[in-house]
């Protein structure tokens, strides 16, 4: 373990750590999440190797390093792959500085672990969420107690439209509470959202999820409307944290797993769009994958439900 004086030359103003951290921010565009995830992976391995000068550590030290977090379980090889990736990143940063020629992490095999396919919801489990907010504003319309807080009329069909643009488009849960109006061609049938990094990019939304909006917005109160899509009652654009929130009163409704997140609707999305055809191409662009090996993963899922069904029905399967 280092001294408390090694530990805050982690982070001090000049250190290397720090201007990445500041490029991950600024010239990157990464989220809060990300910059803090790679802070605590670069404080964690930096006390690991005694808080030495992070260019003169070689393939040997990362080797130990390696070893020792592997050691008795300590972390999965998930884990530990993520660990590595924010390493490897930090280096490559490093290394367009000139303050290294060679990467010490170059050639390092790590663990490799079994992946696990992406859950997602059936067509009829989806189309059950979907009904959920239009359900339980049914029921407080004639007095009946459903799960949740009470929500005014608007609220209710604001959520329904979250839900229907989560599986008509497939974006993450940032790219939902940033959109502006702005971004939304109605007529168009399609939305520019911001995804990873900042970038760019075109998602196309369905009719249902275009008149699932339209509603919303006619309720809406006048004094709520602002340049935000999707806002809460003080008129304030909602956060992540308060659709995962929202997000568990239809899956009690709609009798789901609780522990379903938003993002399980954008592997349905992407899901349900490759059993029904959809070029694989054209799903990467739609998630904004930047590899295409990322989206492939879905294909996946594809490929194990035909072999169950094949399993289940052929007489010599």
């Amino acid at each position: 373990m280092v001294a408390d004086s090694e530990q805050a030359a982690f982070l001090e103003p000049k250190s290397w750590a720090t201007e990445y951290l500041s490029h991950l921010e600024t010239a990157r565009g990464s989220s809060l999440r990300t910059v803090r995830n790679y802070r605590q992976t670069l404080l964690e391995a930096s006390r690991e190797l005694a808080g030495r000068d992070w260019p003169s550590l070689t393939g040997s030290d990362f080797r130990n390093y390696l070893y020792k977090i592997s050691q008795g379980g300590r972390l999965s090889p998930a884990s530990i792959r993520l660990r590595f990736s924010a390493l490897r990143s930090f280096y490559k940063f490093l290394l367009r500085r000139g303050r290294l020629t060679e990467s010490p992490l170059r050639g390092l095999k790590l663990p490799r672990g079994k992946r696990r396919l992406p859950l997602f919801l059936s067509e009829e489990q989806a189309i059950r969420l979907m009904s959920a907010p239009l359900e339980l504003l049914a029921q407080a319309a004639q007095k009946k107690k459903g799960p949740g807080r009470t929500r005014e009329v608007w609220q209710y069909l604001r959520d329904a439209a979250i839900l229907e643009f989560f599986y008509s488009t497939g974006v993450r849960v940032g790219e939902l509470t940033g959109l502006t109006l702005a971004d939304v061609d109605e007529a168009g049938l399609s939305c520019r959202v911001l995804g990873k990094g900042r970038k760019e990019r075109l998602v196309i939304m369905g009719e249902p999820a275009r008149q699932a909006l339209q509603k919303y917005r006619a309720a809406l109160p006048e004094k709520l409307r602002n340049e935000r899509v999707f806002v809460s009652p003080s008129g304030a654009a909602l956060t992540p944290r308060s659709v995962q929130l929202l997000f568990k009163d239809y899956l009690a409704c709609a009798g789901l797993d609780a522990k379903i997140s938003p993002h399980k609707l954008r592997h349905t999305f992407a899901t349900h769009m490759l059993d029904h055809g959809a070029d694989l191409r054209g799903v990467q662009e739609l998630l904004g994958h930047a590899n295409l090996s990322t989206t492939q993963v879905y294909t996946q899922i594809t490929a194990e439900r035909l072999k169950k069904s094949y399993r289940q029905a052929h007489p010599r399967a």
